[in-house]
């Protein structure tokens, strides 16, 4: 592995379960960009960007994940706010139940026993 590889590989990652995570954050509900920013930077591993989220929301939108709704706001402009769709629901669903799995085989690797060999 190159140096940086470990950086290279957590950016990826964190790439291919940010749009999860989101799903995740709408399944209790409602939520406008900048909040969706705000919940996820609380997490070290998931710090993100409006230049981000927003063509991750415009893809979810897309692929019909979730739906958006524009609503006043009590302090500035009209936000849009996201729910999650019964497709996202399902998707969501379906990478949770294979996410415990994936988890499970990579920590069986990293710990001292999983890598060890007979």
């Amino acid at each position: 592995m190159e140096p940086g590889g470990a950086a290279k590989a957590m950016s990826q990652m964190r790439r291919g379960v940010l749009e999860f995570c989101v799903l995740a954050l709408l399944r209790d509900g409602p939520r406008y960009g900048v909040e969706l920013v705000r919940e996820l930077s609380s997490v070290d591993a998931l710090v993100t960007s409006e230049g981000t989220i927003y063509p991750l929301l415009s893809r979810l939108r897309r692929e019909q994940l979730i739906a958006t709704v524009w609503q006043e706001s009590p302090s500035g402009p009209p936000r849009r706010y996201c729910r999650l769709t019964e497709a996202g629901e399902k998707a969501l669903a379906e990478f949770t139940a294979e996410w415990g799995r994936f988890r499970d085989g990579v920590e069986y690797f990293l710990t001292s026993n999983g890598g060890e060999q007979a």
